[in-house]
This record gives C-alpha cells, structure tokens and sequence, in this order.
C-alpha cells in the first residue's frame, strides 16, 4: 500500500477541525485507509533552524489513485465527513472557443501509440500545491503507470510554448533541445549517454533506447515540448508563477492513460479560478479513427442490486437509504424507476478502482460502519472453516501419490504459448486458451490447459538427478468460458511423469490404477464398457487407443469414465512423443498422464 505523507495542519485546517491522534486514526479506520505515523509525536528535526513541521504518514489502498495526494484525501474526507458533496468536474471551452490539438503521426504506433492531455487555466500554486503537483505525477509513475513503461505524463506551461502541437515519432539524432534544468543542447542519443548514470531518469532509459525512433512533442515552433517517457524540454519548464498548466500524456496502454488525465486534472482543477473546471484539448489522428476531444469527465453509470449489497451487508437497508450512504463516498445514486431492487449510481470519474457491484458494495460497508454491521456466531450444527470439496480431494490424490513414492511439483500457472501448444504437438483454436493481455517476458504467456509443460519443464531442471524421476501435481488449469461473467473457469487436474532410460509405461498404467481404486472407480475392458452404456450405474473407467501427436503413435491412451450415466473422457496417459522430449531437452523416453478430477465430486 503506498504512504502519503500530508502537513498535519494543512489536513486538519482543510478538514475544518483539529483532531488528536486516536481520532484522525479512527476516521481512517472508518474510511478505510490507515494513519500509519503522526510524526508530532516524536522528536522533529531542526531545518533552517525551524523545528519541521508536524506530519501525518497515511497508508492509502494500491487501488485508490485518487487519494494518492494532500487534494484527494482532503476531499474524499470532507465528502465522507458530510462537510461538502461530491464535485461536479467541468469541461470549458477557452475563452475564444478554439481547442488546443495534438496531432499524432503514424510513426508513434511504432513505440508509443496512445497521447491524451488537457489543461488548467488560471490555477493558483504555492509551495505545498506545486510539490504536490510533482509528487502525484512521481505517485502515479510508480504505481499505475509501472515505472513509465504504460503511461508517462508531461506538464509544461502553456504561456512558454504555443499551439497547435505535434506527436511525432522521429530518429534520435532528429530530436535537439534543452532538458529540463540544463542548459545545454542534446540530441536524442546524447542525452541517453548523459543520463545513463543518472539515479533517477537512469532507469527509464531503456524504455526507448534501442527503438530506432524516440517519441517527441512539438509545438507550432518546432520546440521540443518532451521526449516522453524521459524528460520535458526546459523551455516549458513549470514554476510558482505559472498560471497555465498544459498536460500531455502518453502511453502504450490506451486505459491507463485516459485514468491518468482524470486524476491529474481532478485533483489540481480545484485550484483554477474556475472551480473544477477543466479545458478539453483535441487528440487529431489523421491516420486513423482515434480522433477525439479528451478528457472525458462524464461519470460512468452503472446498477447495483438491493439485495445483493443487504445479503452481503447483513442489514435491510432501502434503496434510498443506500444512495444516502453512497453521497458519503463520492457517488451520484438514485433508486430506479423501473425495478425495486436496483439502484442506479453514477461513478465519478475520480473511481477507476469501481469495477462491480462488489466495490459498491464495499462502499455502502464504509459509509454505514463496518462496526456497525451485525455480528453472529454461526448457527449450531454449522461447518466452519470446512475444505472446498475440491481441495479435499485433492488432498487425498497428494497423500496417494506420495504414498506411492511419487514427489510432489508446484510449476507457475503460467508458461508460454508454445510450451503450452506447439511443444506438445498440439494446435491452438483459439478458443481455449486464456492469453495475457501484457505479460512480462515471453515464458509467461498463456494459462495453461494442461500440466505437462510444469512437469517436463521441472524435470529439464533437474535431469542431473538420479534417475528414475517420478513427480506429479495436482492443481489448476484455465479454459475459456464466454457463459461466465469473467469469461474464463479454472479445472483441477492431477498430473504425474515418469523420466527414465525404460518408458515407464507400465509404472504411470499402474499409479492411474491405484488413484481410480483409490477414488471407488473400477477397471472395466472397453468391451464392458459399450455394453453398460444406458444402463450402467457404477462409476468405472476403462481406456481407449488415442490418437494424440503428443504421445508416441500407438502408445497413447485415453482415460474414460462411466458416470451420471454418460461416458466421460476425463483424461490421457502414453509415451510421450520423441519431438516433445526434444523440445523440452530430455535425453529419456518419459511416459505421462493426465485427467480432470472434478468429474469425481
């Protein structure tokens, strides 16, 4: 959770109150945030021969950026104090009717597609708001924005440089201009070379670096704005004195830079002449569809169920009642016309961490009290603390397996895409496999649909070993699903293989035996089989000859369950296919087997 550390006094003077210690830690508590340290407790260091002014140290939730400042914090808890009601964010036009433009060359799909931006006319800084002003953007560099690989944001004053600008994506030796606090011209590789030691830009450096074009903003004059995700130009150089705050924002995640804008602007347009008002400017991409007036200020209009958020609750709480509490965290609410059980609300720009019912939910808890909720011991004959039936069998497949001498492996969920498909022999429909969106290196880019991967990965790990290798895991694998609300469902499977200079063939034939004995599952011939199709009522398994380019032509088997009346193909087992072994880099022949062990519940 990030620490935000705010004046005391400020705090307390934009609060309208003082308070002691215990009670601004329980109007944390209730907001549900955490006075991590009051520092007027302890002994204060002397600067400039004044004794440093008492602070507050606050622990705010990784999800709640807009409380990552001394603006949102006041705010949230003047809201939720019932000192002042949620604010109306407001987009003006200038004083002229001409919106400034960005416009984006094709070139910036080549390393950093997404510019968004607006601007703060006549805002008013002192000291404290202008380090805020810095430390929000250093905030949201650090937590949303990932060390400025997805969102980098740029503020200059508008009254030293002039519109219309340009995005342009140009070589390094192209881009020549002044960095912030220097005084010395650079070119794009030289400031790569004079920043490479650099404690704090250091480490951004390889964001752009090895791209054979930097991105850069241009004003009318072709003056260097920035040189985004790095540093600003020193001409646009912010100061107390500036009056007009032009933002651009740019980004590789076309998401996060629209949340960006909204914070920024939200925050700081309660300094403007204007009161919450904010000045749009216009994003022109003439290469594509993507031109458009930013920021969106409109809040997002979503429902909530009555008696979904009273059975969480474990109150009766009326739909007003619920958009009364709802006033006290910043939402519009009203219940709705048309359905006694819903509730419309307006999310307010400021909540991008507002994705569900659920957080609504969580919200109406705050604004009530979770102290306040009833509290009750579970009715008698109640289970509690019981396994998921899943994990308990799970459990006792683990204890079998070992029991037989087999180790247990705990692989990452996560593998590549090939590992997944293409080193099994096997093609990917693309309707199967839950891909990431971002993922961080080419190893982790799927979930995987089966188990193997792990277990030929982790015996590739340790082939030094003695062998035979014997290891199995029983865990999760991930399918697509488009009938659920997350659009994706988890399965338990048990997994085993068996690495040794024989196949083993016999040895993992002989773990499956044990593991259906062990589940009450009988071995039947496939010629049993058919004949108690439609009338069979046990639970009993036999095995079919597969064709599977995983496993080694006629040494694949397919796993089937008679149960509920259905034959069921639950898994596979076989010898594992020479061109698998290859891929993974094993010298031995590995015999496996794999099934779903939920159809056993």
């Amino acid at each position: 959770m990030p620490t935000i550390t705010v004046d005391k006094a400020a705090l307390f003077k934009a609060l309208g109150r003082d308070y002691t210690t215990d009670e601004f830690d329980e109007l944390c508590f209730d907001f549900g945030i955490e006075l991590d340290e009051d520092t007027s407790l302890t002994e204060r260091p002397i600067v400039n021969g004044k004794q440093e002014p008492a602070q507050l140290k606050i622990e705010i939730p990784a999800n709640r950026y807009d409380m990552l400042c001394f603006e949102g914090i006041q705010l949230m808890l003047n809201i939720f104090n019932r000192k002042i009601t949620a604010p109306q964010y407001v987009l003006k036009a200038p004083p002229k009717g001409q919106l400034q433009t960005i416009t984006v060359s094709k070139e910036c799909e080549r390393i950093r597609p997404y510019v968004s931006g607006a601007i703060l006319r006549n805002i008013k800084f002192d000291q404290a708001r202008y380090e805020s002003f810095i430390d929000l953007q250093d905030k949201l560099h650090q937590n949303l924005a990932r060390q400025r690989t997805l969102v980098s944001i740029g503020t200059h004053d508008l009254d030293t440089i002039k519109g219309p600008f340009t995005y342009e994506a140009l070589p390094p030796k192209d881009i020549k201009f002044i960095p912030l606090n220097q005084t010395q011209e650079m070119d794009g590789e030289q400031l790569m070379q004079f920043y490479e030691k650099d404690k704090h830009l250091g480490r951004y450096l390889h964001i752009i670096r090895d791209s054979p074009v930097y991105p850069v903003i241009f004003d009318a004059n072709r003056d260097v704005c920035s040189l985004p995700p790095i540093i600003n130009g020193n001409l646009s150089k912010i100061t107390l004195n500036t009056k007009n705050v032009f933002m651009e924002v740019t980004a590789t995640d076309k998401t996060k830079v629209e949340i960006v804008v909204n914070i920024m602007m939200t925050m700081f347009s309660q300094y403007t002449s204007d009161e919450f008002t904010v000045e749009p400017i216009q994003i022109i991409s003439k290469h594509n569809s993507e031109s458009r007036q930013v920021p969106d200020l409109t809040p997002r209009s979503t429902i909530a169920e009555v008696d979904y958020i009273n059975a969480c609750t474990g109150v009766d709480l009326s739909p007003k009642d619920i958009c009364t509490l709802l006033t006290r965290m910043s939402y519009t609410a009203r219940p709705s016309k048309s359905d006694k059980n819903i509730v419309d609300i307006d999310v307010p720009v400021t909540r991008a961490d507002v994705l569900h019912q659920a957080d609504i939910m969580e919200d109406v808890c705050i604004a009530y009290g979770f102290n306040k909720l009833p509290r009750a011991f579970p009715k008698v004959g109640a289970t509690i603390a019981a396994p998921l039936a899943i994990n308990k069998l799970s459990d006792v497949l683990r204890i079998e397996a070992a029991m037989a001498g087999w180790a247990e492996v705990l692989p990452l969920i996560l593998c590549s895409h090939d590992e997944n498909f293409a080193w099994l022999n096997r093609k990917d429909d693309g309707k199967t496999v839950v891909r990431l969106a971002n993922p961080k290196t080419a190893e982790y880019q799927v979930v995987r649909t089966t188990l193997l991967p792990g277990l030929l990965k982790t015996i590739r790990e340790n082939k030094h070993h003695s062998i035979p290798i014997k290891i199995f895991e029983v865990s999760d694998v991930a399918f697509k699903d488009p009938s659920l609300e997350r659009k994706a469902r988890n399965e338990r499977h048990f997994a085993a293989a068996w690495y040794g200079k024989t196949s083993g063939f016999e040895v993992v034939h002989g773990l499956l035996d044990r593991v259906m004995a062990m589940l009450k599952t009988a071995f039947i011939t496939h010629e049993e089989g058919l004949e108690i199709r439609g009338n069979g009522s046990k639970v009993e398994y036999w095995i079919q000859e597969l064709d599977d380019a995983t496993y080694f032509p006629g040494h694949g088997a397919s796993i089937h369950v008679w149960i509920a009346g259905k034959d069921v193909v639950v898994g596979s087992f076989g010898i594992l296919h020479p061109t698998v072994l290859e891929k993974f880099e094993l010298r031995y022949p590995v015999s496996a087997l794999e099934f779903n062990v939920e159809v056993f519940l």
